[in-house]
């Protein structure tokens, strides 16, 4: 474990995120949902943190152009669905609104960056169109 994830383990706000810890009943909803989805055979393809987020994670390989996305907002456990409009791969983000530049890109319900060209729903959201606040 590197340090800096050492440190964070031992003093969760040194990361910048406080966590919290989930209720019983937000465990069992997530418990339940998860094995919902794998009765039905539906895992999801994208996730949100929170609720406010405005992109989505892709969570699975090559996630293609045309899919009728799964996604889940981890936060509360809430399901939606997004068209995919681009090949994406996993890791990269896809749009949960149409976006204009300088509009702010939320994740975990925090700004992460802003858009640097113009973004419809459900297209690939990565370098090319986001600068973030990191770099």
């Amino acid at each position: 474990m590197s340090k800096r994830a050492s440190t964070a383990a031992k003093h969760p706000k040194a990361s910048g995120v406080v966590l919290r810890t989930l209720t019983k009943e937000e465990r069992s909803a997530r418990a339940h949902a998860l094995a919902d989805a794998r009765q039905h055979g539906r895992i999801p393809h994208v996730l949100a943190h929170s609720p406010k987020d405005n992109v989505a994670v892709v969570v699975v390989e090559d996630l293609k152009a045309g899919t009728e996305a799964l996604g889940v907002v981890t936060e509360d456990n809430s399901a939606f669905a997004v068209a995919v409009k681009h090949d994406i791969p996993i890791g990269h983000k896809v749009a949960l609104a149409d976006l204009e530049p300088g509009a702010s890109a939320i994740k975990y319900g925090q700004d992460i960056g802003r858009f640097v060209q113009a973004v419809k729903k459900g297209e690939h959201v990565h370098v090319h169109n986001l600068k973030t606040r990191r770099w």
